[in-house]
C-alpha cells in the first residue's frame, strides 16, 4: 500500500466537490426535511403532554404504527450487512463504490428504529426502565440488548473504512471551516497510509465484517420472537424468524437502491456507481422478492388450512376483509412489480431499479403493518374485534421519522465522502494488475499457437 497521494485524482475531485460547494437545491431539500421533522417533533411533544390517548392505540390494539416503524427501520438496517459485510467477505469487487452508502443506511436506520420504541413507550423518562427493571426472561430485553450491540458494531463498522478518507480530507480540505478540519484531524487518528497501518486496518475491517453478519441476523430473529412468543393469532409461528430476516434483507437492498440512485444523481457519481452495481443488485433484489413470496405463501397457506378460529379470522381479514386492499397492494408491490421490472436486463438500469425499489419500500412497510395490526384487532384473549386507524399524531410522527432518517443521511454525506475513495482506488489497482496479467498470458499464448 502507498501513502496518501500528493495530487488529487479525478475520483477525489468529484467525490469531494459536494463537501466543498453547497448548491441551492441542497438548502431547499434541507429546509423541506427539517420542516417535516419539526412537525413530527411537535406531534411527539403533544403526545407526551396529553398521553398516548391522542393516538389510535387502545385495547386490544396496544401496538400500531410505531412498532410497524420499528420493525421496518430495523429491517432496512440490513443493507450495510448484506452489501458491505457479506460482499466484502466474498471479495465481490463491484461492491466497493456503494459500501459506504450501505453502511450509513444501517447506522441511521438503527437510530430511527430505536427512537420508535422510545416514542411507543408513551413518556420520555420510561427509556431508563429497561436498564433499571429489565429482566432477561423477557424477549423485549433480548431485543434491547441485540439492537444495542448491533448499533455499536455498525457504528464501528462505518467508522473503520472511513479513516483513510478522513486523512485525505484532513490534508486536502485545508480551507474547510475550522470545526470540520478539527473533526477530520481527530477522527483520522494520525493516519498516513503506510503499509503497517493498512495491514492493521484490513484485519480490523475483516474481523468486523465476519462478526457483524451473525449479529445482524440475530437482531431481526429476536425482533420476530417478540411477536412469536405470544399467543396472538398468526404470530405464534416458527416461520417468523427466517421470514423477518428475509424481509429485512429485501427492504435493505431496496433502500440502498433509493439512496445510491439519489446520491449518484445529486453528487454526479455516475462514473463509479454504474450499470454493474445496478445489474448485480437488481438480481439480488429479484432473488429476495422470490424468497419473500415463498415465505408469504408458506405462512398464509398453512394458516388457511387451520381450524383455529382466531387464526382464520385474521387470515380472512387480511385476504378478504378490511385489510384486503392493503394485502393485495403489498403482494403487487413486493412481488408483481419487481418481477415485471427486474426480470429483463433492460429493467436493471437506474430508472427501472429505482421504481422497483420504491415499490418494495412501500410494500414492505405495508407488510410490517399487516403483521402488527390485524392480529391485535382480532385477539385470542376474549376481547371483541376492534378497528385500528392511525391518528394524525401517529401519521405526523411517522412522517417526521422518515424525514429525520433522510436528513441525517443527507447531512452525513455533506461532511463525509459518499464513496470510499481508498477502497475504489485499491480496486482499480487490483483490476490493473489483473488486466496486465491477462495481457501477458495472452502474449505468451500467441507463440505457442504459432508453433
Amino acid at each position: 500500500m502507498t501513502s496518501i497521494p500528493s495530487r488529487e485524482s479525478e475520483l477525489e475531485r468529484i467525490v469531494l466537490a459536494p463537501l466543498r460547494r453547497t448548491s441551492k437545491q441542497f438548502y431547499v431539500v434541507l429546509a423541506g426535511l427539517s420542516l417535516v421533522v419539526l412537525l413530527g417533533a411537535a406531534a411527539l411533544a403533544n403526545q407526551w403532554r396529553l398521553g398516548l390517548g391522542v393516538t389510535g392505540l387502545n385495547r386490544p390494539v396496544y401496538w400500531g404504527v410505531y412498532i410497524t416503524n420499528f420493525v421496518f427501520f430495523i429491517g432496512i438496517s440490513h443493507a450495510g450487512t448484506l452489501i458491505s459485510a457479506i460482499l466484502r467477505v466474498t471479495q465481490a469487487e463491484w461492491r466497493r463504490p456503494i459500501t459506504r452508502i450501505a453502511e450509513a443506511i444501517t447506522f441511521f436506520a438503527l437510530i430511527i428504529g430505536m427512537l420508535q420504541v422510545w416514542i411507543d413507550m408513551g413518556r420520555p423518562e420510561r427509556i431508563i426502565f429497561p436498564f433499571i427493571f429489565g429482566r432477561f426472561q423477557s424477549p423485549f430485553l433480548w431485543d434491547f440488548t441485540c439492537v444495542g450491540v448491533y448499533f455499536m458494531s455498525s457504528m464501528l463498522y462505518l467508522y473503520l473504512p472511513l479513516v483513510p478518507d478522513l486523512a485525505r480530507l484532513r490534508d486536502r480540505m485545508t480551507d474547510a471551516p475550522r470545526w470540520r478540519h478539527w473533526l477530520y484531524t481527530v477522527m483520522s487518528f494520525g493516519w498516513h497510509g503506510n503499509a503497517e497501518q493498512h495491514r492493521r486496518l484490513e484485519i480490523a475491517i475483516g474481523i468486523m465484517a465476519i462478526v457483524i453478519i451473525p449479529v445482524a441476523v440475530s437482531v431481526h430473529t429476536v425482533v420476530s420472537w417478540i411477536f412469536g412468543m405470544t399467543m396472538q393469532p398468526m404470530w405464534h409461528s416458527t416461520i417468523l424468524g427466517p421470514y423477518f430476516v428475509v424481509g429485512a434483507i429485501f427492504s435493505g437492498i431496496a433502500m440502498l437502491f433509493l439512496f445510491m440512485t439519489l446520491l449518484r444523481r445529486a453528487w454526479h457519481l455516475e462514473l463509479w456507481i454504474g450499470e454493474k452495481q445496478y445489474n448485480y443488485l437488481g438480481i439480488l433484489l429479484l432473488v429476495m422478492s422470490a424468497f419473500w413470496g415463498y415465505f408469504t405463501l408458506a405462512e398464509f397457506l398453512t394458516t388457511g388450512y387451520s381450524t383455529i378460529t382466531n387464526e382464520t379470522a385474521v387470515f380472512h381479514a387480511k385476504l378478504l376483509g378490511e385489510y384486503a386492499p392493503a394485502f393485495w397492494a403489498m403482494v403487487t408491490a413486493n412481488l408483481v412489480i419487481p418481477f415485471a421490472v427486474l426480470m429483463r436486463r433492460q429493467g436493471r438500469k437506474p430508472l427501472g431499479t429505482f421504481i422497483a425499489a420504491l415499490s418494495v419500500i412501500i410494500g414492505m412497510w405495508i407488510e410490517r403493518f399487516l403483521i402488527v395490526a390485524p392480529s391485535l384487532t382480532r385477539p385470542s384473549l376474549g376481547f371483541m374485534p376492534a378497528v385500528y386507524t392511525p391518528s394524525l399524531t401517529e401519521v405526523a410522527i411517522t412522517a417526521g421519522s422518515f424525514a429525520l432518517f433522510a436528513l441525517l443521511f443527507l447531512l452525513f454525506f455533506k461532511v463525509f465522502p459518499a464513496i470510499s475513495v481508498w477502497e475504489v482506488e485499491e480496486g482499480q489497482a487490483v483490476e490493473a494488475v489483473r488486466q496486465k496479467a491477462r495481457e501477458l498470458a495472452h502474449e505468451g499464448a500467441q507463440p505457442a499457437l504459432r508453433s
